[in-house]
Order: structure tokens, then sequence, then C-alpha cells
């Protein structure tokens, strides 16, 4: 399968970033089959703003366990 670079629209900023080729190639190999609907700035704000102020997964689950609300 050929892959080439598109541009895409990231839903939460509204800017076009670029989904390579290379990208699309890791994707397919690892079975995902949905493009990206976030570009990475957003995808960074979203991954710190999960991790929260402790800057740990262990944290974000404990919260989700103990009844905080997550997304």
């Amino acid at each position: 399968m050929s892959f080439q670079d598109k541009t895409i629209r990231c839903v939460d900023c509204g800017q076009d970033f670029a989904f390579t080729a290379r990208e699309q190639e890791f994707y397919s190999s690892h079975g995902l089959r949905n493009e990206p609907k976030h570009c990475p700035r957003c995808r960074k704000a979203d991954k710190q703003q999960r991790r929260g102020v402790c800057g740990s997964w262990a944290s974000y689950a404990s919260r989700a366990m103990l009844g905080g609300q997550y997304r």
C-alpha cells in the first residue's frame, strides 16, 4: 500500500496539520483504522491535562477510581 502525506484540520483548534506517509504506515501496521482528529499540539495538551498535577497516570487512575470525573 502506498501512503502519501495528508493535511487534516484539528477538531479542537481548527489548525491544519500534516498526517505524514510515515505516520499513516505506523497506524496501518498497528491496526489503527481511524485518522487522527487532533493535531500533535492538542493531543499533547490533552495528555498533560489528563495526567494532572502529579504528572503520572497513577494519579489519573486514582482520581478515576475515587469518583473523579475524567473523559
